[in-house]
C-alpha cells in the first residue's frame, strides 16, 4: 500500500506521466468519416478533395500554397467585378494589375476570382483606400 503523503517529486512525476498518457491517447482518436454530399458553399468546397463533390460544386481540384496541398477551388460569383471595399465582394477586393499602389492612396479594385487567390502576393482595397501588400505561401 502506498503512503498517503508522497514526496512532491513523486507526485510531480506521476502527474507528468498521467498527462503524457492522456495526450498520447487523445492523439489516437479517429476523425469522423466524410460524407458524400456536395458542399453548399465555396468555403466548404475548399475543404474537400473529393473530385466528384468538387465538380458538383462547380470547382476544380488544384494544388495550392507552398505545400501544394490539393484543394477544391470554386470561383466566386462576383469574380472580376469592380469594387472599393470587401463588403462589395464575396472574397476580398484586390488591386488589379501588376503595379503596387502606395498604401493609403485612394483606389478601386476587382473582386478576387476564388479562394486560391489568398496565396501569393496581393494588395487589398478597403473603403476605397489601398492597403499594404501581403504575401502568403
Amino acid at each position: 500500500m502506498l503512503p498517503l503523503h508522497l514526496p512532491i517529486r513523486n507526485r510531480t512525476m506521476r502527474l507528468t506521466l498521467l498527462l503524457s498518457l492522456l495526450l498520447a491517447l487523445t492523439a489516437c482518436t479517429s476523425t469522423p468519416a466524410a460524407t458524400d454530399a456536395a458542399p453548399a458553399t465555396p468555403a466548404a468546397a475548399q475543404a474537400t478533395t473529393d473530385a466528384a463533390g468538387c465538380a458538383a460544386a462547380g470547382g476544380e481540384l488544384k494544388p495550392l500554397g507552398r505545400l501544394q496541398r490539393v484543394q477544391c477551388v470554386v470561383p466566386y460569383t462576383d469574380a472580376g467585378k469592380a469594387c472599393s471595399a470587401k463588403s462589395d465582394c464575396t472574397g476580398q477586393c484586390l488591386a488589379s494589375g501588376d503595379t503596387e499602389i502606395a498604401a493609403g492612396t485612394r483606389a478601386t479594385g476587382v473582386c478576387q476570382t476564388d479562394a486560391s487567390q489568398n496565396f501569393g502576393c496581393r494588395q487589398r482595397i478597403d473603403n476605397g483606400v489601398a492597403q499594404g501588400t501581403l504575401c502568403v505561401d
